[in-house]
């Protein structure tokens, strides 16, 4: 279900924060993720300029971004970048720790998204378990065996600020 039927467009100015990446080296016929990622913050107007620069420069244009919508603000549906519009789709039912993007030639590239708060030594251990070209692991199971108990209950639940209840 898409959860944000607004219009609204972002434009980036200026340089984003270097996005904390690792890609697999190539694609891989049994690999479930392409790679991983691990945001600095939950804002995705801070966050995805440096994400879809550095992904555009090693997969070319990218036309869609799916996420979840219960783990970032969907301020916003469109992303002006060089390259041109990426849509971007808010899904409530989407795995909350997966990042699919859909590029120009019709790729999907799924990558792992380690939340911001993570611990540098697990977030990195989750990130090369996601590059690695022959982990046949999805998202949600490198994050349970990666992040700390408390983390991974809070990531369950209300742990997000758009995870709460008013």
């Amino acid at each position: 279900m898409v959860t944000n039927d607004r219009r609204d467009t972002f434009t980036a100015f200026g340089p984003s924060a270097q996005p904390r990446l690792a890609l697999a080296p190539g694609r891989a016929p049994r690999a479930v993720l392409n790679g991983g990622w691990w945001p600095h913050s939950w804002d995705p107007a801070t966050e995805l300029p440096g994400l879809v620069a550095e992904v555009v420069e090693r997969y070319g244009p990218i036309r869609r971004l799916m996420l979840s919508s219960h783990t970032w603000d969907p301020c916003f549906d469109r992303f002006l970048v060089a390259t041109g519009t990426v849509h971007i789709r808010w899904f409530s039912s989407a795995d909350p720790g997966l990042l699919a993007i859909i590029t120009e030639a019709g790729d999907q590239i799924n990558l792992l998204i380690v939340p911001p708060d993570t611990p540098a030594t697990a977030a990195r251990a989750a990130l090369n378990k996601a590059a690695d070209p022959t982990n046949a692991l999805h998202a949600t199971a490198i994050l349970a065996t990666a992040l700390p108990p408390r983390q991974r209950a809070a990531e369950a639940g209300a742990g997000h600020p758009n995870n709460e209840t008013l």
